[in-house]
């Protein structure tokens, strides 16, 4: 008898961790998981790539470019050209992003952009602008982001 209960103990113990075990691992919110900050891999305007971390030669110097979401719901945004802006931001739906109530205001920005979300890994994310950026020349800006 004593064989037969452990084996049904064992049994039901073994059910019971697959069960419950092979659950797949809980993927935090996107609002959680963008929560850090971003430095420019990639940058493409108008479909045109014009800058890649490390490359010899790029059109246009990304390299200051910095996107500090690590304070929710602070953002401290810093354009390619070194100018910095801080403000609010908000993640309305797991694809968008909304930088609003920044100070000062970007030009033709209202103090506020917004970014369509693709692509969102543990270290990197695709940000592209919903508005054409006039610092750039009216381009439509696609922005691959690490974060180191």
């Amino acid at each position: 008898m004593k064989t037969n209960t452990l084996f049904t103990f064992l049994a039901a113990t073994l059910i019971f961790g697959l069960l419950t075990g092979c659950r797949g691992k809980k993927v935090a919110p996107v609002s959680e998981r963008i929560a850090k900050v971003w430095t420019a891999q990639k940058v493409d305007e108008n479909n045109t790539t014009v800058y890649t971390r490390g490359a010899a030669s790029n059109v246009r110097n990304y390299a200051t470019f910095r996107l500090d979401l690590s304070k929710p719901p602070t953002v401290e945004y810093t354009e390619f050209d070194g100018n910095k802006f801080t403000g609010q931001y908000s993640v309305p739906s797991d694809s968008r992003l909304v930088l609003s109530s920044l100070n000062p205001a970007p030009t033709g920005t209202n103090g506020t952009i917004e970014f369509t979300i693709s692509d969102l890994g543990d270290n990197s994310v695709k940000l592209t602008r919903t508005t054409a950026s006039q610092k750039t020349g009216n381009t439509t800006n696609i922005y691959t982001l690490s974060n180191p």
